[in-house]
């Protein structure tokens, strides 16, 4: 199993990014996918989820409103889109495949692709 997330870059407050992740070696079309991000000198944290059909998506609520996670299951990709970024959004973002249904916690992911760093500037 892959994951390759890219997209992250420098950008300043308010702006937006667009985030993917392309999956290979799983079934994706019936995979949970996650988004997590881990800020210097914190943990990783949930940031939003969406389940194998695409009709159920979450949200941490330091993104909701703001972060829009969607999938592609034709082209095997997931994606979130980062509308209104803060300071605090500064992170590296990782997307990750979950064991069974998509939930808020770390260790119901089994495969997590190596991160992609977004920079707000204030």
């Amino acid at each position: 199993v892959q994951l390759q997330a890219f997209g992250g870059g420098l950008v300043q407050a308010g702006g937006s990014l667009r985030l993917s992740c392309a999956a290979s070696g799983l079934p994706f079309s019936n995979t949970a996918m996650g988004w997590f991000r881990l800020a210097p000198g914190k943990e990783r944290v949930f940031v939003a989820s969406i389940n194998w059909i695409g009709a159920n998506t979450d949200y941490a609520d330091s993104v909701k409103g703001r972060f829009i996670i969607s999938r592609d299951d034709a082209k095997n990709m997931v994606y979130l889109q980062l509308d209104s970024l803060k300071p605090e959004d500064t992170a590296v973002y990782y997307c990750a495949a979950a064991k069974s249904r998509a939930t808020r916690w770390n260790y119901h992911y089994n495969h997590w692709g190596q991160g992609t760093k977004v920079t707000v500037s204030s």
